[in-house]
């Protein structure tokens, strides 16, 4: 098959000059443009790429840029905003964000089916972060908060674009911040998405926050506290480096998409393991991802529809977390050097091997658990 090339359109790069115009993400103005975007890629490169992935992270992203404020544009209103933002409303701005950004994406992937796929035979889908949601204890109200998690947190996004409309939830606890589609709408959005991305790197436990009255955000209208062990405190953080392994984690979540959201087809666009900068024998990368394409293979052979697995990632870059302090690169990058020399880590030689022998190699190269994985 050789190189099988994914593009993703749009990864937290939003042109400036169109936030400046009409607020970027908050007005329905942007549909139109990405949709013009997303044609020029399709006509200029579409001959040479079959797989195209809409939007990172939407469910997670616009936290970041309109309810806490780390994320450009950097909107956010007290109590809520980790900085100090100068405009913004995190009760509202979240919603309308995904909102504009699900009607793109089908605008996007229409346009595709109807002037594109015939001849280059490629599918468009989107991206999602992904957690695996254990309940903190069998109570009742846990078990809820638990399904409620995976509603705020997949359903957000998938719920439209599957089934034409948000979690009923989301629709009770966010009452009319949350914006509604029009029966056209709906139509549009429903079924317009051929495969799931998802990133994934570790699992929470979650148990039942009473909803409150007055003002809130999202975090606030899903009414859940979660924790990276049962023994953690209680935090509504997302840090990617802060939590345990947990490689089951991961064959559940497959699981439950593929059983959740009618089968569609599902690659692991993300999955990996940060370490210091200047560490290259990073042993524990190595185990982290023998675990990882395990518990993959394992969640194939239980009937999930994964069709590919990405490591995060091929070398250093910076990180929206963590900036250049920790990577999750398979190559070193010296970020001191002008130069920025790269350095294979022992991951990458592994991982080089993995590969070659088409996902088989000898049990103390691939998994000391027993597992095998596939390429």
């Amino acid at each position: 098959m050789g190189i099988q090339i994914h593009v993703m359109l749009y990864h937290l790069d939003f042109p400036q000059v169109l936030e400046d115009e009409y607020g970027g993400w908050l007005s329905p103005r942007i549909v139109e443009d990405f949709t013009a975007f997303a044609d020029v890629c399709f006509r200029e490169f579409g001959d040479r790429v079959s797989y195209w992935t809409t939007i990172d992270e939407p469910n997670v992203g616009p936290i970041g840029s309109y309810d806490s404020g780390i994320f450009a544009p950097g909107r956010c209103s007290d109590p809520f905003g980790i900085t100090k933002c100068t405009a913004g409303n995190s009760t509202v701005e979240p919603y309308i964000a995904v909102h504009n950004m699900i009607l793109a994406h089908a605008s996007a992937t229409r346009l595709y089916r109807e002037q594109y796929q015939a001849v280059q035979k490629g599918v468009v889908g989107i991206n999602v972060y992904s957690f695996w949601t254990y309940p903190l204890t069998n109570s009742t109200v846990d078990l809820e908060a638990t399904k409620r998690y995976q509603d705020f947190m997949f359903g957000w996004t998938l719920g439209p674009l599957v089934f034409g409309d948000y979690p009923q939830v989301m629709k009770t606890n966010v009452g009319s911040r949350l914006p509604s589609f029009t029966k056209s709408q709906s139509e549009f959005v429903k079924g317009a998405i051929d495969f799931i991305g998802i990133n994934h790197y570790y699992s929470v436990y979650v148990n039942d926050r009473p909803l409150k009255e007055g003002v809130r955000d999202y975090a606030a209208d899903m009414s859940v506290y979660q924790r990276g062990s049962r023994t953690d405190p209680a935090t509504s953080e997302y840090a990617p480096t802060a939590y345990p392994d947990d490689p089951e984690g991961l064959q559940f979540v497959l699981q439950y998409l593929t059983e959740a959201y009618g089968g569609l087809p599902i690659y692991v666009q993300e999955n990996g393991k940060a370490s210091a900068n200047d560490i290259l024998d990073d042993t524990d990368r190595v185990e982290y991802l023998k675990s990882y394409i395990g518990s993959t293979l394992d969640a194939l052979r239980n009937g999930a529809n994964v069709k590919g697995y990405f490591v995060w990632n091929f070398l250093d870059i910076f990180e929206f977390l963590a900036g250049y302090k920790l990577g999750f690169g398979m190559y070193r990058v010296d970020f001191d050097d002008e130069a920025r020399p790269r350095e294979a880590r022992l991951s990458a030689r592994w991982y080089s091997r993995f590969l070659k022998n088409n996902g088989i190699s000898a049990q103390s190269e691939v998994d000391d658990t027993g597992h095998h994985a596939q390429q």
